[in-house]
């Protein structure tokens, strides 16, 4: 087959971090496909199509990559961030398990990207600098019982945690449930990280601690990543430093 699939991360936002393989692969494929924003980051040019779709749609979308891959086409499955770090990665090889057994025989590969947890750790420091844990906030794909039972186990851990997809305008109350839940497990002011729009020109990023951190400091753009009982803030004359030490 003269077809191929790639799925790839273009990174928190900044075109800079894009990857030199992630490039190449855009350069050369004849279809895009994507959520409706990250395909708007695909410049247009002669011989590529764009297929921009909603979200909640990653199923759908999956699958007709991997249907124009069998017909010939040259297709970039986009995501932001990493594509197999809460993205369409996962999505695609879903399609692939319950789909015709002749897409298992398709040229497929994931190119990583830099995810926005890391571009917001480096902005702020090195939060991540021992172990952590990430966990995605939105209870679409999974209830919220088991969203509040890891958030738990996690604290008791003493991991660091980050945190996507934490609020959205059709689940406001999501993350003023974990962050009591956070608050009943933790029982300490452990600074909070708020990261939004992160190498972007909103880039906003706010470091409180646990027991000032409000709801409504994050949404959707926003990466939160919550520090273990050891994780510092060092003050600079350029703005604190956020760091988990090695040792924790």
């Amino acid at each position: 087959m003269s077809g191929w699939v790639v799925v790839a991360g273009l990174g928190p936002g900044d075109e800079a971090l894009v990857t030199p393989e992630v490039r190449v692969a855009l350069e050369q494929a004849t279809d895009i496909v994507g959520y409706i924003p990250y395909v708007a980051r695909i410049p247009e040019r002669d011989g590529l199509t764009l297929h921009a779709s909603d979200n909640r749609v990653e199923l759908d979308r999956a699958a007709h990559a991997l249907q124009m891959a069998q017909d010939g086409k040259r297709v970039v499955v986009v995501s932001s961030g990493d594509p197999g770090v809460f993205a369409m990665a996962s999505a695609l090889f879903e399609a692939l398990e319950a789909g015709p057994a002749q897409w298992r025989a398709l040229d497929i590969r994931v190119l990583p990207g830099i995810t926005a947890m890391l571009a917001a750790a480096a902005r702020a420091g090195a939060p991540l600098g021992h172990d952590f844990c990430a966990i995605n906030l939105s209870d679409n794909l999974k209830p919220w019982a088991l969203i509040e039972k890891r958030l738990r186990l996690a604290a008791e851990a003493d991991f660091a945690m980050a945190f996507y997809n934490p609020r959205s305008k059709s689940r406001p109350e999501g993350f003023a449930r974990a962050l009591d839940v956070l608050r009943e497990a933790c029982a300490d002011a452990r600074p909070v990280l708020f990261a939004r729009a992160v190498t972007t020109p909103q880039e906003e990023l706010r470091i409180v601690p646990l027991t000032e951190a409000l709801p409504e400091m994050a949404d959707m753009r926003t990466v939160v990543i919550v520090g273990s009982s050891l994780t510092r803030v060092i003050d600079t004359p350029h703005g604190p430093i956020l760091y988990t030490p090695r040792s924790a």
